[in-house]
Order: C-alpha cells, then structure tokens, then sequence
C-alpha cells in the first residue's frame, strides 16, 4: 500500500512541476515579444524631424496672443485643408473684379486681398464646392474717374442683382454665404444703399464701427495697413525706446484735437499737433516709432488708423485711442496681450496710465508685439499667418453660423 501511495504522489508531483514550468516558459515569451528594447524606443526619438508635417505641427508651440491657441491651431489647420472660395466672374472688368488702382498706400488691404485671394489654395472654379462666395465689387476705378456716390450704388445694385437673377447661390442663403471686401470709405459708402447687401452679406471692411451698422458676428475688421513700410521691422530692442508715448499726425478728428492740446507740450510724450515734415529730415516720422515705448492711435476720420499696423511693425505699443471700434482680429489675438486699449475719455490721464505700465509688463507687451507682427503684413503671394490668411480664418469661422 505504502508503495503505490508514494508513486501516486510522485506522479501528481511531476505534473504540478511541468505546469508550473510551462507557466513561466509562457510569460517568459510574452514579455520578451511585447516590451520595445530601449534601442527601438530611442530611434523612434531619433527620428522624430523625419515625421510628416502634420506632425512637427503637432510638436510647435503656439503662442498665447490668441484667446484660445489650441482651439486656433486646430480650426486653421483644418481651413488650411478645406476652405474654399468662388469668385463671380461676372462684371464690367473697368469696374469689378480687379486689382484696386495700386497695392501702396493706407488702402493697400483691399488691394492685397483680391490679388491674394486669385493667388491662394482657397479658390475654387467650382460653386458647388465652395462655401462662401466672393463679390468683387471694388469701386477704386469708379471714383478715378469721378463717379458720384450715387451711381456708384447705382452700378453696384445692377451688378449684384444680375448675379442673383443669374446664378441660384445668393437665394439659397439670401447672401449670408456671400461677402465682399472694402478698405476705402468710398467702398463702404458705395455700398451702405444696398441694404440686402448690408444687412445679410459679410462685410470686410477696414472701418469696423459698431455704431455704423457693423455687426461683430458676422462683418470681418481688415487692418488698415501701409505698405510698403519705409524701414524694417523693429522689436527686441526695448534699451533703445527712451521716449515714453509718441503721436504726430492731423487734428481731423475730436479725439485729436482734445490730444494735441491736453499734451502737445508735455515733456515725457511726444505728442506733435501735425505731421512731422519731410523738411525735418529724412524718415524723421518713422523713426520715432523705434524710439517710442507705446505710440499713440487716436481714431481720425473713421474709427480706425493705420498707425495702429505701423506701430506694430516698428515694434511700439499701440495705445488704442477709438470708441465703438472692433479691432481688427478681434475675436482671434488677444489685443490686451500687445497692446494697450483704452476710451477717448482716458485721453485726460494718458500720461499716467502709461507710468503705470511697470518694466515687466512693458517687456511682456513689448514681446507678445513681436510675435503678431506676422498677422499684420500683406504678402504677394499670401505666405502662412499672415494678414491675408487670418481674414480668410475671420471668414472661416462665420461660414460655419450660416445654415443652409
């Protein structure tokens, strides 16, 4: 009995021993073919600037002058890959679709836009892919050759009204997937006798006033930019701008005048009652912007000013000085974050306010200026981030408030 006792335990032994040992044989495998050697891991790393594109991208910090960089990133990436535009090809080619009369000058924005627009991935050939429309009502050429307000709202009826009887797009929205681009005032006032046109199309204009009939929410701020710029861009040279606050320019406006003689005689603000002469000496003007701290902007005759863009390329602060103003971008780069926004009213305690402004916020301002330069600059062709292709995302993102 004692012997076949000892041999069955033996037996069950030996099979408890081969289970276990297949047990570890089994996890032994399994981890030597799931875990990556460190040599695999570490040429993964190595490889990381050979990764596509849409990659890297992933990897680049985006700055925190936009109200939501993330949120940023993402919808341009993805404008970048579906966005486009038809353009209507119908019209009097002395009057519409064109190039406004030059791409210089204070106007140049509208100029830039339709050469940009006819260079960039966003137009389309065909309407049926497009998601918003493109009127190309520019009236540069009309007033050249003296046309009255009159007739130029005139000819602008005429010709939106044959793309409506022509083509089915405008009624499929009433014109809220429609928009048209205007820098100049004669743009705007061409076109605020159309109230179809006002009222549902989006307006790009460069004189965005809220108490004018602008609407935030679907009208698009260009910014009013002089190109070309006399000097180079300036920035990271905040040793060299000992002057606290700049303004020259004409008395055109209230807020101007109210400027001029508050504090044209101060001497920590270099406030001049008219535009410097040329007399003075050669690109006296610009040359201030280098050595100004914050550079004044003060609405004119519209609420908006191309001095704001000249700051930002010279690398001052701009001191926005305009009520009821959308600025331009507005619902994209965070203003506060490079410039320095105040009402006309504040005008009395300019000085102080600035004072106020310690060494460290200047710098934080002075850099924050530095990184949005890019989006205030027209290019031919459009190059990525610039002013075009952010009034192309302002566009963008209205496009998707429109319901078919």
């Amino acid at each position: 009995m004692m012997t076949v006792k000892q041999g069955f335990f033996s037996l069950r032994g030996s099979l408890l021993f081969f289970a276990i040992l297949t047990l570890l044989s089994f996890t032994y495998l399994s981890l030597k073919y799931s875990t990556p050697t460190p040599q695999v891991a570490k040429l993964s790393v190595e490889n990381l600037n050979d990764a596509p594109v849409s990659e890297k991208e992933e990897k680049e910090e985006v700055p925190d002058t936009y109200h939501s960089p993330r949120v940023f990133k993402l919808n341009y990436e993805e404008m970048e890959k579906k966005f486009k535009v038809y353009i209507y090809p119908d019209g009097d080619p002395n009057t519409f679709y064109q190039t406004p009369r030059k791409l210089t000058g204070k106007y140049a924005s509208e100029g830039y836009f339709f050469q940009n627009i006819r260079e960039s991935r966003f137009c389309t050939e065909n309407p049926d892919e497009a998601h918003l429309f493109f009127i190309p009502i520019s009236c540069h050429k009309m007033r050249g050759k003296g046309t009255s307000y009159e007739n130029m709202t005139i000819i602008v009826q005429n010709y939106v009204e044959s793309l409506i009887s022509k083509y089915p797009y405008w009624n499929r929205t009433l014109g809220a997937d429609h928009f048209f681009v205007t820098c100049h005032d004669v743009g705007v006032r061409a076109t605020e006798g159309l109230e179809f046109l006002v009222k549902n199309s989006i307006r790009a204009v460069c004189s965005p006033s809220y108490d004018v009939g602008f609407i935030p929410h679907k009208d698009v701020a260009l910014p009013q930019v002089l190109q070309p710029f006399a000097l180079p861009a300036g920035g990271n040279d905040i040793e060299n701008r000992t002057t606290l606050g700049f303004w020259a320019g004409h008395r055109n406006s209230k807020i101007r005048v109210i400027l001029a003689r508050v504090w044209e005689n101060d001497t920590e603000l270099d406030i001049s009652n008219n535009r410097i002469s040329r007399a003075t000496g050669h690109l006296v003007y610009q040359k201030r912007f280098y050595r100004s701290k914050f550079c004044i902007c003060p609405g004119g005759s519209q609420v908006n000013s191309a001095r704001i863009a000249d700051s930002i390329h010279y690398g001052c602060i701009p001191v926005i000085l305009s009520n009821y103003y959308d600025l331009p971008f507005n619902d994209i780069l965070d203003w506060n974050k490079f410039a320095v926004v105040l009402k006309e009213s504040d005008v009395y305690q300019l000085k102080q306010i600035l004072k106020n402004i310690s060494d460290a916020e200047f710098v934080t301002l002075h850099n924050n200026l530095v990184k949005v330069q890019k989006h205030f600059q027209w290019n031919s062709p459009p190059i990525r981030f610039d002013a075009f292709h952010l009034v192309m995302y302002d566009l963008w993102l209205r496009h998707h408030t429109i319901k078919y």
